[in-house]
Formats: structure tokens, C-alpha cells, sequence
């Protein structure tokens, strides 16, 4: 009986193979504390969060994986019309908000990393879409709202998102809370190991060890 065989195929500039490098590359670059106030920079492109602490046990799993709790992007032109943005800081701008968000609901920043990446917008839209695809992070998709901006006059009967619900405390108009807090936390801790049992099924290949850099000493 003669044996059948099918090589691999393999397209270095594929889609799907072009977001697992950019990916990869991310989770190369250091991770920096945010316990001081970020350090300014310029330029667009992919970021992402990350929990290395011990004090906040919904989190506690991702301590020691690569896991992020949230991944976003700073564009460097409007999704809507390509428009150049004016802003020079976008990714920056993001983080800095992102950072005062979680010290208004007494998050421990001193437990948080962010890890960034400059990119063209086009590659970024990739590695984001990679890492929330990938990893689900539990802030991009079951405790969603942290990227969200306050609510104009004339809207501010938005409903409490659920980032807001779980982590109260910014300031912000609510017109009510419509999440139960504990069906959320319930809801992310089993998230969270569906992520954690996921981990080593990604196509990507995790670093072994962080490399940590607290840029404001």
C-alpha cells in the first residue's frame, strides 16, 4: 500500500500569518509599569494590558501569562473617512486615559503593565484584531466599556457599562446600572479559564519570561 503525503503550506504573507508576527512582536517588546504616569511618546499603533499582581483574585490567573486584559490601538487616521487624526500621541493619549480610568475605580496600578507596539494603522487593525481573536481579553469581551468616552449633555442617560459596574468609580454621568455586579464577576472569573485553559493553543509562541522595565524608576 503505497503512503500518501501533503506538505504543509505555508504563506509568510498571509493574512492570518502577518497578525500571529505582529503579535508575536508585541509580546517581545518590555513590559512598563503604570503605576507612574505613562511615559509620553509619539506615534500610533497596538498596545495592550496586562495584570502581574497578587491582590485582585479575578486576575490572579493571568499573573504569569501573556494573556492581556485589554488590547487596543492608537490610530493615526479616522476609521470612518482616513483622515489623518491631529493628534501626535494617539497611542500614548489612549494609555494615559486608560490609566486615569483605572486609578478613579482604585484599581492597584502598581499590579498593571502595558506593552506597546508603533505600526502603520493597517498592520495595527491586524494585531488587534489578533489579540482579541487570540486571547479574548476579559476588558474587550465580557467586562467591556473601559475604552468608552463620557457622554455628551444631551446623552448622558447611557446606562453604566460593565467595565464601570464591576470597577466603579469614574467620573461619569450614569443614567442607572443595569448589570448585577456579581453576575459579572461570575461571568469573568469563568472566562478567565476558559483563557487560562486556551493558553497554549494559540499559534503564536509566548516568550518564557518578561522582560520588565519601570521607566519612572
Amino acid at each position: 500500500m503505497t503512503a500518501t503525503y501533503t506538505p504543509n503550506s505555508y504563506d509568510p504573507l498571509s493574512t492570518e500569518q502577518i497578525s500571529h508576527t505582529i503579535c508575536a512582536m508585541l509580546e517581545r517588546q518590555p513590559l512598563v509599569s503604570m503605576l507612574h504616569e505613562i511615559p509620553r511618546f509619539d506615534g500610533a499603533g497596538l498596545y495592550a494590558l496586562y495584570y502581574r499582581g497578587e491582590s485582585v483574585p479575578l486576575y490572579r490567573p493571568l499573573n504569569e501569562l501573556q494573556i492581556p486584559v485589554y488590547a487596543g490601538q492608537g490610530a493615526a487616521s479616522n476609521s470612518a473617512t482616513g483622515a489623518k487624526t491631529t493628534a501626535r500621541r494617539p497611542v500614548y493619549d489612549r494609555l494615559r486615559k486608560h490609566r486615569r480610568s483605572m486609578e478613579e475605580a482604585n484599581l492597584p496600578l502598581w499590579e498593571f503593565r502595558f506593552r506597546a507596539l508603533l505600526l502603520p494603522d493597517v498592520h495595527a487593525n491586524l494585531g488587534e484584531n489578533g489579540l482579541r481573536v487570540g486571547y479574548q481579553p476579559v476588558w474587550n469581551h465580557t467586562l467591556t466599556g473601559l475604552g468608552g468616552n463620557e457622554q455628551g449633555s444631551s446623552t448622558r442617560q447611557s446606562k453604566k457599562s460593565k467595565w464601570d459596574t464591576v470597577h466603579d468609580g469614574r467620573s461619569r454621568t450614569h443614567g442607572g446600572v443595569v448589570h448585577e455586579a456579581d453576575k459579572l464577576l461570575a461571568d469573568a472569573e469563568a472566562h478567565i479559564a476558559k483563557q487560562v485553559a486556551a493558553y497554549d493553543k494559540l499559534p503564536w509562541q509566548h516568550p518564557v519570561t518578561d522582560t520588565y522595565e519601570d521607566l519612572n524608576g
